[in-house]
Formats: structure tokens, C-alpha cells, sequence
């Protein structure tokens, strides 16, 4: 099966579209390397870049479950052992690019990976990632059985987690894609949890996911720059509401919100009900 093919080898429109979406953020950071706008540090630059998109996938491909439910497109799941796969590979070039910049010496690179925390925890999460990925086929699911490979791949979880707190950890100045990515997160477990309680995915409970999701990053922020930053929590509070301040995290998580709200109304899915099994052998949950 080809990457851009389904299951019976016909072309798939969606696949192919994530093959596009995962190429083309390559093709644009060699173009800004090359142009020379990456900075004075272009190996320092694209390293942030290939670390935030390998997060980026990671977490749109635990969303595609969750898009099942509320669309009711069963078809989204042909497209997630593709963006899984899409993490793996950017996730693996952060850390070809961080021994770059080590000047390819791997002693010095495991023992900064041993001595800082934040990389040992993205290490982790790459290992983790490493194992779905060699796990991901066909091949492995009928060696491992149905059973135990689920219970393998929720590990994606424990990738997401640990991959959001070393994006959180360094992105130490601008924290707010971490945080928009955290709050995003939290809101796929609440629809997942809804799912597994099997409450109906109305619009007036997404609303009510939305609204959740966008509180708990509004703590999280005014936590963060509490502790790190010394910020008074009152003053990040109004911050808020204040667009001179910047557009805050919660607001990026309150638009994925209202996007799912619109395209529950626009498909009318919402079902609640265990995935088809042949679907269900395309990737990791």
C-alpha cells in the first residue's frame, strides 16, 4: 500500500493530502535556509521549527478519533497511521538537526540529553514514537494481535504528554503554541472521555468541551508565567482580554473549538459507537 493509496490501492485524496501537508513545511524551511531567513543561527531555528511540527502531528493524529465522533467520517482514520508516521519523521529530524549543532559529536549529545531534563523527557518521547512507528504496520498487528497492539499504541499519549512538556519547557520565552497545543490536547481527551462515557457529541457539549479546555489554558498560562516569570497572576489575568497584549493561547484553543462546533452542525455526526475494526487497524489511537 502505497502512501497516497487506500487499503484496496485506489488513489485517496485524504492521504495524499497529509503526504502534501507533511513535505511541504520541508520544502519551505530548506527555502527560508537557503534565502537566508532563518537568522544568524539557521541550524538553531530549524531545529525549534522541525520540533514544533513533529508535536503538531503527534496531536492531529490523536485527533483523528475524536473528528470521527464528531463528524461521523469514519474515512478520517485512513489518513492517521500517515500522520503518525509524519511525527515519527519530523521528530527524527529535531534530533538529527540538534546533533548538527552539536557538530556531530554523539558523546556530547547523549550526555546533554542525560544531564538536561527537558531533553531527556523529548528523548523519551521520542523513543516512544519510534516504537508505534515500527509497530504501525500491518505486519505487526497480526504478529502482535488486535489486543495487545492497542494497548501498545496508547503510548501515542504518553508521547503527546511528554512532547508538550519538553515544547513547553523550552520554549521559555513564548510559550503560547505550547499552550495553545496543551489546551488542544486536553480538549481530544474531554471528547474521547464523552465518547468512552457514550454521551451524544451535541453542540451544546462541545460548547461545554470548548469552553473547558479554553479555562484550563487560561490557568495554565497565568501558572506559568506565575512561577517562571514572576508575573503578578492578576496582571496575566487581564491580559487576557487585552489584544495590545498579544493573542493569548486560549483563544486559539476557543477557535478549534468553535471549528468542531461548526463542522458538527455541518455533518451532523456526533455518533458514539466503537470504531470499525478495519478502520481501526490503520494506526495508534
Amino acid at each position: 500500500m502505497l502512501p497516497w493509496t487506500d487499503r484496496a490501492g485506489r488513489f485517496s485524496p485524504l492521504k495524499t493530502s497529509v503526504l502534501v501537508l507533511a513535505i511541504l513545511p520541508a520544502l519551505y524551511i530548506a527555502w527560508r535556509w537557503q534565502a537566508g531567513e532563518l537568522g544568524i543561527r539557521p541550524i538553531k531555528e530549524a531545529l525549534h521549527e522541525t520540533g514544533t511540527l513533529a508535536i503538531r502531528f503527534l496531536i492531529a493524529s490523536l485527533a483523528v478519533t475524536p473528528l470521527r465522533h464528531v463528524t461521523g467520517n469514519t474515512r478520517l482514520v485512513l489518513a492517521r497511521r500517515l500522520i503518525g508516521l509524519s511525527a515519527l519523521g519530523w521528530a527524527l529530524a529535531h534530533l538529527s538537526l540538534y546533533i548538527v549543532e552539536q557538530a556531530g559529536d554523539l558523546a556530547k549529545v547523549a550526555s546533554e540529553i542525560w544531564l538536561r531534563s527537558y531533553l531527556t523527557i523529548g528523548f523519551v518521547a521520542l523513543v516512544v514514537l519510534c516504537v508505534l512507528g515500527a509497530t504501525s504496520f500491518d505486519g505487526a498487528i497480526r504478529a502482535l494481535g488486535a489486543e495487545r497492539w492497542r494497548r501498545i499504541h496508547l503510548a501515542a499519549h504518553a508521547a503527546a504528554v511528554l512532547g508538550l512538556a519538553h515544547h513547553l519547557i523550552q520554549s521559555r520565552l513564548d510559550v503560547t503554541p505550547a499552550l495553545v497545543l496543551c489546551g488542544l490536547y486536553l480538549g481530544l481527551l474531554l471528547i474521547r472521555g464523552l465518547v468512552k462515557a457514550r454521551i451524544a457529541l451535541t453542540v451544546p457539549v462541545l460548547i461545554g468541551v470548548t469552553l473547558v479546555a479554553g479555562l484550563a489554558t487560561v490557568g495554565a498560562e497565568i501558572a506559568w508565567y506565575a512561577s517562571v516569570r514572576r508575573v503578578p497572576w492578576a496582571l496575566m489575568a487581564m491580559a487576557q482580554f487585552d489584544i495590545e497584549a498579544g493573542i493569548r493561547p486560549v483563544w486559539g484553543v476557543i477557535a478549534a473549538g468553535l471549528g468542531l462546533v461548526v463542522a458538527r452542525i455541518a455533518t451532523g455526526g456526533g455518533r458514539v459507537g466503537k470504531q470499525p475494526a478495519r478502520a481501526s487497524r490503520a494506526t495508534s489511537s
